[in-house]
Formats: structure tokens, sequence, C-alpha cells
């Protein structure tokens, strides 16, 4: 997929659209940005994002088939950088794809 090196977006900082640098790095988990922060899981489960361990009160039911094999591509992760503040700030949901070409 081909991704433009500069995009005109908003900026939070300036509060108005400006032109921003397109760049990418590498997707990172949530263990490897925080490596430290144990509680950091305990806090996702209370806001419900993921459920955690245990059948959650549902014995009687059957398991669901499970998903098999390896995902083809990851997430991009793109970072905006703005030409006027230099701040840089991160695309909010990644999009699949197993190729992706700054033109």
């Amino acid at each position: 997929m081909k991704v433009r090196k500069t995009v005109k977006r908003y900026c939070p900082f300036c509060k108005k659209h400006t032109e921003q640098k397109v760049s990418q790095s590498k997707k990172k988990g949530r263990n490897a940005a925080h490596p430290q922060s144990r509680g950091s899981t305990i806090r996702v489960r209370k806001r419900g994002l993921r459920r955690g361990a245990g059948n959650l009160g549902r014995y009687s039911k059957p398991p669901k088939p499970k998903m098999s094999g390896k995902k083809m591509s990851k997430k991009t992760d793109l970072r905006y950088t703005c030409k006027e503040c230099s701040k840089t700030l991160t695309q909010r949901i990644g999009f699949r794809a197993k190729k992706l070409e700054l033109v």
C-alpha cells in the first residue's frame, strides 16, 4: 500500500490543520512500550477491554472453535510530525498491510 510522505491533517497542539510529515516505526506491544508497569494489565481489565482468565460464569457451554494459524500482516504504526510545531503524533488505529511504501 502506498502512503504519502506529507499529509495535511489536524494538529491538536497548533489547533489547526497543518502539513505533517509521515514516518513509519515498528509497532510495539504494551509490554515492550512499558515493561515495568505490571499494574497496567489489571487496569486494562478493570476498564473492560480485556476480559482476562476464567470462564466468567459460563460453565455449561461447550468450547468455541479457536482460530488457528498466524496473521499474515502486522498493523501499521505511522507517526505524524507537524511542520510548524514539530510535535509528533501517532495514528490511533493501525490498518493491516503486508507492505507499506511512503511515496
